[in-house]
């Protein structure tokens, strides 16, 4: 993938089985809060492999790609 779009790829490491979508946000530094994190999603600024995600506390996995504000974030474990 060409990333010369200006997308930042960061890589997050969830030490469960998941991590709820709006604290990702807040973890990896999008949001400064978990409310921010929320209101990211409900504005609909967040993907989800690619597909648009509205639900906040959407349960994130390893080997999935989270994309917010041009950052896109690849969960392992």
């Amino acid at each position: 993938m060409d990333n010369s779009n200006n997308t930042q790829t960061v890589e997050f490491q969830i030490k469960g089985e998941y991590v709820e979508l709006c604290n990702l946000l807040k973890l990896v530094g999008i949001a400064e809060s978990g409310g921010r994190g929320k209101a990211l999603v409900a504005e609909g600024a967040v993907k989800v492999d690619g597909q648009p995600e509205s639900r906040k506390t959407a349960k994130i996995r390893a080997g999935q790609v989270v994309e917010c504000l041009g950052i896109e974030i690849k969960i392992s474990s």
